[in-house]
């Protein structure tokens, strides 16, 4: 099925692939990511978070069992342990073996093939700040010289007070899952370019005062139609799906 972009200037893809391929491959890992891509997606979003060493790599939650064979809290495993784990088999045995990708991995396999990326800021709990400023130096050391940089995101403020402070020129954005009464003012401190919401969460109000403060607007995660069509005749400028399936970005 494929639906039309209303937003022309702003510089990321309308249709983003939740974690790399929504639920048709095992979330945040290149097996995803390349599935995404086989339905024609040019946009993925990622989770990030650090090891016990201080490496970047791609996780959802902060323990190990629901996405991989490990066990435990992920951030008191170096990489070098984590590497090795089983990120796939969990999905299906034609996953079995797909390891947990670090975030440069990711970075290499976006650039070359001209991808653009949303890496949410996933930190461990206690660890908001130097996660947020660790991604943000990882994505201005990677995309260097590239003209289009990847749009950081978290559901924690801290997170990015601290990635603005490390990367001055990053593109970030704020995650909602409801609506604090100082939203906007919380996007306007930490100079957002968007705000990221939880569907339901966009109507007429929160888009004409969001649009009133200068943001873009994005929402997770939208799977089916009527939500898709709800929110287009909003104007959003990009939808998170899981649906890489069903929704077509080639339009977006």
């Amino acid at each position: 099925m494929s639906l039309p972009s209303p937003s022309k200037d702003w510089p990321y893809p309308y249709w983003i692939a939740h974690r790399g391929a929504g639920t048709l491959a095992p979330e945040n890992t290149l097996a995803a990511f390349r599935l995404g891509a086989q339905f024609g997606y040019r946009m993925f979003e990622c989770d990030a978070k650090l090891s016990a060493d201080d490496q970047l790599f791609l996780l959802h939650d902060s323990t190990l069992e629901r996405t991989t064979n490990g066990q435990g809290a992920a951030a008191d495993l170096r990489w070098d342990a984590l590497s090795r784990l089983d990120a796939g088999g969990w999905h299906s045995g034609t996953y079995a073996g797909e390891p947990p990708p670090s975030l440069d991995a990711v970075a290499r396999f976006c650039l070359r093939n001209g991808y653009a990326l949303n890496i949410e800021i996933k930190p461990t709990p206690g660890s908001e700040a130097r996660t947020g400023a660790q991604v943000a130096r990882a994505a201005a050391h990677l995309w260097q010289s590239q003209a289009q940089q990847p749009l950081l995101t978290s559901f924690q403020p801290e997170a990015l007070a601290a990635a603005r402070s490390a990367h001055r020129q990053a593109t970030l954005g704020l995650l909602l899952d409801q609506l604090p009464t100082h939203w906007l003012d919380t996007a306007r401190q930490l100079a957002c370019a968007a705000v990221v919401c939880q569907h339901s969460l966009w109507n007429a109000d929160t888009v004409a005062a969001a649009r009133g403060a200068g943001l873009r607007l994005l929402a997770y995660t939208v799977n089916d139609l009527a939500t898709v069509q709800r929110l287009q005749a909003l104007g959003l400028d990009g939808l998170i799906t899981d649906r890489v399936d069903v929704f077509s970005p080639h339009a977006g």
